[in-house]
């Protein structure tokens, strides 16, 4: 083996499920290959050293501006996308103080929009797994956090 470093043959991220009214909170952004704009749950790339849960309340926050608590695990999804690489999203369910204001802190989020299920159905989507997630959670999809918990180090 070589002494170079190698990118890891997975991406870790996290998503978020909110829901509001019968509205599920979405933002808009670019996918990074091409100009047209799509719809995601917020959600990113888990941080070297950070915990799952702490990664959503952190993509949250910085997408929409907003804190974010969760409060279920929704599942766990693999993605191999057109960019040829391995995704595995950790979803989860959760809220967000009722009547704030979405506001995007992360120059790379063009909006955020709140919208039902049939609209986010008939809009672009960053992929596949965007309405998955979501369908799975109104299937009542829902695991105890407790399965996430972040295990420090050991020394």
């Amino acid at each position: 083996m070589s002494g170079e470093r190698q990118e890891p043959a997975w991406a870790l991220t996290v998503a978020a499920i909110i829901e509001r009214e019968g509205r599920f909170l979405f933002v808009e952004e670019t996918d990074g290959a091409s100009p047209e704009r799509v719809l995601n749950q917020p959600a990113g790339h888990v941080e070297p050293g950070e915990g799952l849960l702490e990664a959503v309340r952190r993509e949250v926050r910085e997408e929409t501006g907003l804190a974010f608590t969760p409060e279920a695990l929704v599942g766990l999804y693999q993605l191999q996308a057109r960019n040829g690489k391995d995704y595995c999203r950790v979803c989860f369910r959760g809220t967000v103080p009722a009547g704030a204001e979405a506001l995007p802190e992360d120059p790379d989020i063009l909006g955020c929009r709140w919208l039902t299920r049939a609209e986010l159905a008939a809009a672009p989507l960053r992929s596949g797994l965007v309405l998955r997630c979501l369908d799975d959670a109104l299937a009542g999809a829902a695991h105890p956090l407790s399965l996430v918990e972040a295990v420090r180090r050991e020394r």
